[in-house]
């Protein structure tokens, strides 16, 4: 029982399952929502573009997690010696296996989509392998590879509305600051492990400036979302993440510990979560048909 939990903790199956189902909300609110909820639900060719990014992902926190075991077992020790129940020979086969079955369920698509997914596992591996050690590409790099499995589903409905790449600017920044958040708080870490992350090579002040310029964005893209898009009830989502931001800088200019950094790291999982399933609230009308 305590190697399943290891394993799931590995693979980080919590943050998974809110990566599938913001894809299928996805799917039905805002890029297919002139389609009936069973049609979208119940599309093969969408389940196997979601388990293809499932378990791509899954295999990607695998060898993330064996390449940092060491910093991981500074920052984090008590996860680590949980991680650490399962071998890593086993974890290689699982990271192998996984992206052997991403390559199947992306097959059933179609060859293009093979190819995306093998791009997208390769990149994950060239980020775990070299570039995450680096500052700006793999804050970058992380960033990116997050938003890019939604980019295969909206490449399926072929539905390039500006307004969707709106709030996937909005998800990247979001993103972005959490990575950088996460590097000041594994700053102890890096710096034994000569990792040249952003706060390692700028020092902490740096670093807060920067995260400080990310937010003015976020908050710029919230509201132009707000006042230049039919987002329907969204809005208030918006809102909450407009006053969530404001409490993030205050929180980091008094930052000056772990604990502080690890506030701000969660403070942006939840709106990465809020966000998620008020998806939901963009058409309440489509809502409502749905339920009906």
């Amino acid at each position: 029982m305590l190697k399943v939990f290891s394993l799931f903790s590995t693979v980080r199956g919590y943050n998974i399952l809110v990566i599938v189902i913001a894809q299928y909300l996805t799917s039905v609110y805002i890029l297919a929502p002139q389609l009936p909820l069973r049609d979208v639900l119940f599309d093969p060719n969408l389940f196997m573009l979601v388990m293809a990014s499932a378990v791509a992902i899954a295999g990607g926190y695998i060898i993330n997690s064996f390449y940092d075991s060491e910093k991981d077992l500074i920052n984090r020790p008590q996860k680590t010696m949980l991680d650490r129940l399962v071998s890593q020979r086993t974890k290689l086969t699982g990271y192998f296996v996984l992206n052997f079955l991403s390559a199947i369920f992306a097959s059933y698509v179609s060859f293009k989509a093979v190819v995306f997914f093998v791009l997208y596992i390769f990149g994950i591996w060239f980020y775990s392998h070299k570039l995450k050690k680096y500052p700006f590409v793999g804050n970058i790099t992380a960033a990116t590879l997050a938003v890019i499995p939604f980019f295969a589903v909206f490449i399926y409905y072929k539905n390039f509305d500006l307004v969707i790449f709106v709030h996937a600017t909005f998800l990247f920044l979001i993103i972005a600051m959490r990575e950088l958040a996460k590097d000041l708080e594994n700053l102890k870490g890096d710096l034994a492990l000569n990792y040249r992350t952003i706060p390692v090579v700028y020092g902490e002040k740096v670093s807060k400036w920067m995260l400080t310029l990310l937010s003015i964005f976020a908050l710029m893209i919230s509201t132009l979302l707000i006042t230049g898009f039919e987002i329907g009830c969204m809005y208030f989502f918006f809102y909450g993440s407009i006053l969530s931001l404001l409490l993030f800088q205050i929180i980091l200019w008094k930052s000056v510990e772990k604990s502080h950094y690890l506030m701000l790291h969660i403070i942006l999982k939840l709106i990465i979560l809020a966000g998620v399933f008020s998806i939901v609230l963009i058409d309440i009308d489509v809502l409502l048909n749905q339920i009906s």
